[in-house]
């Protein structure tokens, strides 16, 4: 319908929006709820991060401690943690570190104050997606 202003110019009567409006439309709200979700997505896979690390620094806190109460034989081993954590595993690699500081472990009398080891303890959950690495060096008394 055709309007026509005091100039005698004609004036379009608008009703509806073009398919110019409506396209531009959709393609501002594409961009935004892909940014969005990306931005979701990547919130849930840190918290999921964050909740491994946790974990898994405590119980290689609890595999530590189970090694220095004598709960736990330093040497090659590997297992679970039970019921209480699914899915998640553990593996030590125990290695001689005498040669490391040697100065620490000598003594002048001729007893030596004890072997010193280094554990390896990995903690994994997920198959090996997530992976806690820590390195312990623990002495042995020598039984006289």
């Amino acid at each position: 319908m055709r309007i026509l202003n005091s100039g005698g110019l004609a004036i379009l009567n608008r009703r509806a929006f073009t398919l110019l409006e409506v396209m531009v439309a959709i393609a501002i709200l594409a961009i935004s709820l892909t940014t969005l979700f990306g931005s979701q997505s990547q919130s849930v896979s840190l918290a999921t991060e964050g909740k491994f690390n946790t974990n898994a620094s405590l119980l290689a806190g609890l595999k530590l401690a189970e090694l220095e109460s004598g709960r736990l034989e330093p040497s090659d081993a590997e297992g679970d943690f039970g019921k209480e954590f699914p899915g998640y595993r553990w593996k030590m690699g125990v290695q001689d570190a005498s040669d490391v500081l040697p100065e620490l472990f000598s003594n002048p009398v001729g007893k030596s104050p004890g072997r010193l080891r280094r554990i390896d303890l990995t903690v994994f959950w997920g198959g090996d997606q997530y992976l806690y690495k820590l390195r312990y060096y623990f002495r042995v008394k020598d039984i006289l």
